[in-house]
């Protein structure tokens, strides 16, 4: 399966259709059938969701804000230049060792937002992506020229269970839903907004 969030407005973007035909052609790669990979983009236009289901691609017909759960099944979440809210709530919702070890992520590196942010802004506002930072692994995409705006801080990143595991037993005890009341520069569009 694979689940893909924030694509963007790819009508009117050329770096969103990039990131769409790399979607699709990673689709073919896995031999992941366009039926199995679910998008939402609040942004998405009525010619821009027609033009993905002609594609045999399913719309998700609500915004979930990030907390899919991968329902036991191996999933790849495609979610290239995201905000941080929803890789948040993305491990939130499959915040246990046995989930995550069975989910793939593409967006944003993990590291350059630990990088980027004070620790306790990221500990505060993230606190799910902090938690795992011991239990991740992760690639960069290989930079090219041409693409530079469309996949800059990219990663690939999985959880191996052994690493997860290895977490002290207290990570897993906190399961309060991230709920972003002091983030200041919150990167997510909510429901109903």
């Amino acid at each position: 399966r694979c689940v893909c969030y924030g694509l963007g407005r790819f009508g009117r973007c050329p770096a969103a259709r990039y990131q769409l035909a790399f979607l699709l052609l990673l689709l073919d790669e896995l031999r992941v059938p366009p039926a199995r990979c679910a998008l939402f983009d609040p942004a998405f236009s009525a010619r821009e969701a027609a033009a993905l289901r002609a594609l045999g691609l399913c719309l998700l017909p609500d915004n979930e804000e990030g907390k899919h759960g991968i329902e036991g099944s191996a999933t790849l979440f495609y979610m290239v230049h995201c905000g941080k809210a929803l890789y948040n709530n993305l491990l939130w919702s499959n915040w246990s060792p046995a989930a995550l070890s069975k989910l793939v992520i593409i967006g944003n590196s993990f590291r350059g937002i630990e990088e980027r942010l004070l620790s306790r802004i990221l500990e505060r506002d993230y606190s799910y992506i902090a938690k795992v930072l011991k239990g991740v692994e992760e690639v960069a995409l290989p930079s090219h020229p041409r693409y530079l705006d469309t996949f800059n801080d990219t990663s690939v990143h999985w959880f191996p269970l052994d690493k997860l595991q290895e977490l002290s037993p207290e990570v897993w005890d906190f399961v309060e839903e991230p709920m972003y009341q002091d983030c200041e520069d919150l990167e997510i569009i909510r429901k109903g907004e």
